[in-house]
């Protein structure tokens, strides 16, 4: 939902950009970790206070899965120590958070710690960092005090139509999305009973995953521990044949090593030509393994889901790419 009032909150001076609205000025495009930062963050508080709001939720949560492309160097944690009472694991999409730990999330964005996402009360308000310090607050309210507010903080609100980080549903192919419901979990029993797929991917974050091993006595287990909103993706089983794995790595390109190893759990590293020694040493001595191509459509997992809430209502907005299988369910569920 497009919400009718929405500003870009900066610290550059509007008669400091060109023609082509390029800011020309001498401002820094990282934070001062200081006065400026502050102002953001006051700017941000007053436009909630004005909007009404004082709990957000984190939407569509991200960290860095292989490069770090901020300008300050990254942090361990991202960012997100000592923000959550359980720790990382509570930063997912749908997450409730107070504003003041919103407030926290939006430094960290600021200083390019790594994990971003929008923060967002439904059809009220809604806040996200883009490149270069530049902030943008939308409401269903037109916030003049908090407008008022932040040019005597010294920072420029600017009205837009829209912000260029707002949330669009991808258009290039609307295939239904596949809920991970009861139906998916009893598709997944028996394709581990058959011996079709033997472990689970599950994208708590964009940038972040998780592997699973699969048996017919562990996916029931699998299902409670997984992250609200995850996205999943079903692969056949790791191949017990080391040698064959690691001879099938090509010359150069990026890959996905998966590798059960012997504590039992199941690892996966992303990595490049330059990489390829460390991952063969990381996976010469596993029980299992399997390399999985990084250019689009060379790997496929069996099918896909996404996790509902609860009550069974699919609202995280991101999807997985649709396989075969998953537009056979898709064409399917359109018959019922």
């Amino acid at each position: 939902m497009q919400l009718p009032y929405v500003y870009r909150v900066t610290k550059y001076d509007p008669a400091d950009r060109d023609a082509h609205g390029h800011y020309t000025g001498n401002e820094d495009t990282v934070s001062d970790h200081g006065q400026v930062e502050a102002s953001y963050l006051q700017a941000v508080a007053a436009f909630a206070g004005d909007t009404g709001v004082d709990h957000l939720a984190v939407r569509e949560p991200q960290v860095p899965s292989i490069a770090h492309f901020g300008v300050e160097p990254s942090v361990d944690g991202f960012g997100l120590d000592g923000l959550f009472p359980v720790g990382a694991v509570g930063f997912y999409d749908g997450a409730e958070v107070s504003l003041e730990v919103g407030l926290r999330l939006v430094r960290a964005m600021l200083r390019d710690n790594g994990a971003w996402c929008r923060l967002e009360a439904e059809g009220t308000f809604a806040v996200h960092v883009g490149w270069d310090q530049y902030l943008y607050i939308s409401s269903s309210r037109p916030c003049e005090a908090a407008v008022a507010h932040t040019r005597e903080l010294g920072l420029f609100p600017e009205r837009l139509d829209a912000s260029p980080y707002v949330f669009e549903a991808e258009e290039a192919e609307q295939v239904t999305q596949r809920p991970g419901d009861d139906d998916f979990w009893a598709d997944l029993h028996r394709a581990v009973g058959n011996g079709s797929a033997g472990i689970l991917e599950e994208t708590y974050l964009e940038g972040a995953s998780r592997w699973h091993h699969l048996t017919s006595d562990t996916v029931d287990r699998v299902r409670v521990g997984l992250a609200p909103r995850a996205r999943l993706a079903v692969w056949p089983p790791l191949s017990s044949d080391i040698d064959a794995v690691l001879e099938a790595l090509p010359a150069e390109g990026l890959v996905e090593g998966v590798w059960h190893d012997n504590d039992g759990r199941i690892h996966s590293a992303i990595a490049d030509e330059t990489a390829f020694p460390e991952l063969t040493a990381h996976m010469r001595n596993a029980r299992a393994a399997a390399l999985l191509s990084a250019n689009a459509g060379e790997s496929l997992p069996l099918f896909t889901a996404v996790m509902p809430d609860n009550d069974g209502v699919l609202r995280a907005r991101w999807r997985t790419e649709p396989t075969p299988s998953d537009r056979d369910w898709a064409l399917r569920h359109s018959k019922r």
